[in-house]
């Protein structure tokens, strides 16, 4: 299909990251865009000031208009009268996804692939992109600080993406340059095994051609065969490496290789350091200097719900993130440990998805051990149906820790109860409906 033929789409889930997103995208070249979500949020609402037609009722009064496209997400239930209805019609139908894939076949691509960080590693390649001199686009899975949006607009032909493992979905993608950030047990839902993740990671690697670049985490397995240049980022490997590392409460500094260019971060945890590396090594491949990078490397302000610092005195620090994967919390925990030693860390964690907790409940257990107190909150089902006697009691039995498990209406009087000098917000659902009366509830503690 080809998507300059296009007048008119309609988005089925326009309010997903991934999706407003896209319609931005879409907004931007002058198309009309319409679409349907569950409910309205801040995504729809910005959606609407820049002229997209939002419905929140699932029926039909909206499919009397002519649409040229439909657009879907994989998270819209497969009972949606809407869903049913287009995919019974004659119009085009897609997968977010295929859109973007679409997309990526006329541009530079740079994929961002794995299974944590590739929201803020995406980001910072945009942002460092920009600030350098190459005016690229941007799809975002977050909302940046630096540009308040989970889309960026660019002139050049340079495009940003993030390749989500999901449902296979980067195999839409054409990327001229693949990072990989990491690859762990996820998503078991659909793939069945691990050796099938890596299977179908392997798969999407070699997509790139003969003058494809990857860049990849240290910690990523090595036996990668691939057509075009392969870059290793890290610690302790590779061609890229962070030396004279130092790590602060408020940012951290280092260098590349021991050059003589000292990198300053404000966006805290080894983990963002590792992020920064990788994107830096982007930078670095395409032609741009350390010394640009570094300035513009300490305006990045991060991703929202992505490490961030939502309150701070002198009694305690509250920071949020949508850290959602057993991996991932311990990355977050282990690095607000090292920011913050001999602090006492209150988890406050919300599961994400049935079949993930349920698959990786013992993996959940031991990264929120990390932390000296947790409260866990009720399940967050997103797209799927319920699992028999899979709830958030099915990770607290495993924990060794202090943990509660309460409903989110008890959650203030559970706080009060405990001693904490650091407390964190972790997930992937709506516990970020939370974040506004537990900070009201610091400021007057």
């Amino acid at each position: 299909m080809n998507l300059n033929n296009i007048n008119s789409i309609f988005f089925l889930g326009i309010g997903g990251v991934g999706m407003s997103a896209l319609a931005k995208y879409f907004i931007a070249k002058g198309i009309n865009v319409y679409g349907y979500d569950k409910t309205p949020s801040e995504m729809t609402d910005a959606l609407t000031n820049l002229g997209a037609k939002i419905t929140f009722v699932d029926d039909a009064k909206c499919t009397e208009n002519p649409f040229d496209l439909i657009v879907y997400t994989p998270a819209i239930p497969i009972d949606s009268f809407l869903l049913n209805y287009y995919q019974q019609s004659t119009i085009p139908l897609m997968k977010r996804s295929q859109a973007l894939g679409l997309i990526t076949e006329n541009s530079f691509t740079i994929a961002v692939s794995g299974s944590h960080g590739k929201t803020t590693v995406s980001s910072m390649i945009a942002f460092l992109l920009k600030e350098c001199g190459i005016d690229c686009s941007a799809f975002l899975g977050g909302v940046s600080v630096n540009f308040n949006s989970n889309y960026i607009q660019g002139k050049s032909d340079v495009v940003v993406v993030e390749a989500d493992e999901f449902d296979r979905s980067f195999m839409t993608l054409s990327p001229n340059i693949i990072v990989l950030t990491s690859i762990d047990t996820d998503h078991l839902d659909i793939y069945g095994t691990r050796e099938n993740i890596v299977t179908s990671f392997l798969e999407f690697l070699n997509k790139l051609d003969d003058i494809g670049i990857l860049i990849h985490n240290e910690k990523v397995i090595d036996e990668i065969l691939i057509r075009g240049k392969k870059y290793i980022y890290g610690f302790q490997l590779g061609d890229y490496k962070a030396t004279a590392l130092k790590i602060c409460p408020t940012h951290s500094t280092f260098s590349i290789n021991d050059s003589e260019e000292v990198f300053k971060l404000n966006y805290n945890g080894r983990h963002n350091i590792e992020n920064a590396l990788a994107a830096i090594s982007v930078g670095l491949t395409m032609g741009i200097a350390l010394d640009k990078m570094v300035s513009a490397l300490e305006k990045f302000r991060g991703i929202k719900r992505r490490f961030e610092v939502i309150f701070q005195n002198e009694k305690c620090v509250y920071i949020d993130d949508y850290a959602h994967h057993p991996a991932e919390i311990e990355a977050l925990v282990s690095s607000v440990k090292e920011i913050f030693p001999n602090k006492r860390i209150l988890s406050i964690f919300q599961p994400h998805l049935y079949s993930r907790t349920k698959d990786l409940c013992v993996d959940f257990a031991r990264s929120l051990d990390l932390s000296d107190e947790v409260i866990l909150l009720p399940l967050y089902p997103a797209r799927e149906l319920p699992i028999k006697g899979v709830t958030s009691y099915i990770v607290s039995e495993k924990m060794k820790s202090n943990v509660k498990v309460v409903d989110k209406t008890e959650l203030i009087t559970t706080i009060n109860g405990c001693n904490f000098d650091v407390i964190l917000t972790i997930g992937a659902g709506d516990i970020s409906g939370c974040i506004s009366d537990i900070k009201n509830y610091l400021s007057t503690r």
